[in-house]
């Protein structure tokens, strides 16, 4: 915009009206199947459960890039995250502000794709392909109506928005 960034009074009082605005912490998880459509689920070691695999947003960050950053950092797997499947707000609780929850269809990886797998972070102590039924009882609650609602949008093509108030 040749107006805002010409005029320094106009781009000074953007700015300010800018930094008084809410900033929103993001997460992105990715839904990933092997072949015979089991989930892929991580074990990360600072968590009592197990978690979908994905990760936290950098400032700035579009959260389809921070998917598959997260993905190639924490696994080396190399995905283009498809299209989204759930947007989950999560309101504040404990030390934390709310929060926006995405979760991107990662697609199907190939039996290649799979045995390549490697654990590159320290925060992931193991990696496993489980069929949904099971996942549900590896995650927390709300992880698990997370999957379950993303599993059934990407079975119908649709897209859940949820928002989660947690106690």
């Amino acid at each position: 915009m040749a107006g805002v960034t010409d005029d320094p009074a106009r781009f000074a009082y953007l700015a300010e009206g800018n930094a008084k605005q809410a900033r929103k912490r993001v997460a992105v998880d990715l839904l990933i199947r092997d072949r015979a459509g089991r989930v892929l689920l991580v074990n990360p070691t600072y968590k009592e459960h197990w978690d979908l695999p994905g990760g936290m947003a950098e400032s700035n960050e579009p959260p389809r890039a921070a998917g598959e950053r997260e993905l190639a950092e924490e696994l080396g797997l190399a995905v283009t995250a498809g299209r989204l499947l759930l947007l989950d707000w999560v309101g504040p609780h404990g030390p934390w502000d709310d929060e926006l929850y995405f979760v991107f269809d990662g697609g199907t990886l190939s039996d290649e794709q799979v045995a390549a797998l490697t654990i590159n972070d320290s925060e992931i102590a193991e990696l496993a392909f489980v069929p949904i039924d099971r996942a549900v009882d590896l995650l927390r609650p709300d992880v698990a109506s997370r999957l379950v609602r993303a599993h059934q949008a990407q079975h119908d093509g649709g897209m859940a928005y949820v928002e989660h108030l947690r106690p």
